[in-house]
């Protein structure tokens, strides 16, 4: 295989990147659709994204440690499997307690089958401009927003929400599926010897990895990230909705999310590769905090276009960051592991937003607690970042050795 094969694997995971995200965060369209077509509340329905969440943290330590061990293209062919069963199972849901569990569960447990493999093995294939490359993977999140959730509204409105949820799923198996056989290990994969987890190039203990300094700070950054971000992200237009924007123009504003979400992945990640890791993601880390802060202050469509941009690019710039560092704190051999690890953290996280912004809703009709709380988790997370101990660097040796897997 040609070095130049490596941009088909970018390509790849930006794709997957893009629908399985697009998929699952399509419920923040999907919500009000539902709740008036069923009788459900908000907080219920919102409940199902927070079981997404818990679970596709778990599940994204799972995968993650199967890519390390079996190779990234069959985890990635079973969770495209998996995630359109999902999304046709959750359309054929009678209950609140039925959608809940194929929502929450199936959708949170295939969607996690592509983060953390698919950034694996794009850090496996480049050794230089790596930031960019992760962040142009993880770009596919950022255009989630501008493809999936338009595509579910205009479905929602010529179908309403069953047969369009359908439709998602039936998508979902005709574009993953087939590229999952894409997917293909480096010829050649980089010795570990840069890392402090790896001397000798052996392969780190994880017991040493999960108790070190490095991955406590790690995780407990991208957790509180995600916490400060899932909810307004989640929430954002029910309250565009709420200050009178009309829904369709709602949606637009998460769209505008995600292109400026798309252009932060880029802007950080060349940043990252240029002026190091560390104080692109703290910079950032400070930006989403300010951001969600104003969201108190805007009421018109053209401030919350304005502020989407800041927002968005802050928050989609500062993701793809987390596995950099994990991957230059502890080596290729383990990032699936690690970075699935720190995944489960996040997700985590993330789970709060959408239950705790349901429930702030449901109590006091209005979203300004959400936006002040998550305003006040950003801040800590950039604080956390700051203790992000140095980075050793040294430059990898190659191992020779060939894999399709």
């Amino acid at each position: 295989m040609s070095v130049s094969y490596r941009w088909v694997i970018v390509a790849v995971g930006a794709l997957m990147s893009c629908v399985a995200i697009g998929a699952m965060f399509s419920l923040a369209i999907f919500q009000e659709p539902i709740a008036t077509a069923t009788g459900w509340s908000h907080v219920g329905i919102a409940s199902a994204m927070t079981l997404n969440f818990i679970v596709m943290g778990f599940g994204g330590f799972f995968w993650g440690a199967a890519s390390d061990r079996f190779g990234p293209r069959i985890v990635v062919l079973i969770g495209s499997l998996l995630l359109g069963l999902a999304l046709v199972l959750a359309s054929r849901a009678e209950t609140l307690l039925q959608f809940q569990l194929t929502y929450g569960i199936l959708v949170g447990l295939a969607a996690s089958a592509f983060f953390a493999p698919m950034i694996a093995a794009t850090t496996a294939w480049f050794d230089e401009s790596r930031g960019l490359a992760v962040s142009l993977v993880s770009a596919g999140m950022g255009v989630a927003p501008m493809t999936i959730s338009p595509f579910a509204r205009w479905l929602i409105s010529a179908y309403e929400w069953r047969p369009a949820m359908l439709i998602i799923g039936i998508a979902t198996w005709v574009l993953l599926v087939p590229v999952a056989f894409l997917v293909r290990r480096p010829p050649a994969e980089a010795a570990d010897i840069g890392t402090d987890f790896a001397a000798g190039g052996a392969r780190p203990q994880l017991s040493k990895v999960f108790r070190s300094p490095q991955f406590i700070v790690l995780g407990l950054t991208f957790f509180a990230c995600c916490a400060a971000h899932s909810g307004p992200i989640f929430h954002m237009v029910n309250y565009a909705t709420i200050c009178g924007v009309a829904p369709m123009a709602a949606v637009s504003i998460y769209s505008v999310e995600g292109l400026a979400g798309l252009g932060g992945r880029l802007l950080y990640g060349t940043l990252a590769d240029r002026i190091g890791v560390k104080p692109v993601l703290v910079a950032g880390l400070l930006v989403q905090a300010a951001a969600l802060a104003t969201y108190l202050l805007v009421s018109e469509l053209a401030q919350f276009y304005a502020l989407a941009i800041v927002f968005g690019s802050a928050y989609g710039g500062v993701m793809p960051l987390y596995a950099v560092l994990a991957r230059e704190y502890f080596g290729q051999r383990i990032i699936g592991t690690v970075l699935g690890a720190a995944t489960m953290l996040s997700s985590l996280g993330m789970a709060f937003g959408p239950l705790i912004g349901g429930w702030i809703f449901d109590t006091f009709a209005n979203y300004s607690w959400l936006f002040i709380g998550s305003a006040m988790v950003g801040l800590g997370a950039a604080g956390i970042a700051l203790a992000f101990p140095p980075l050793v660097r040294q430059k990898p040796q190659p191992v020779f050795g060939v894999s399709s897997r």
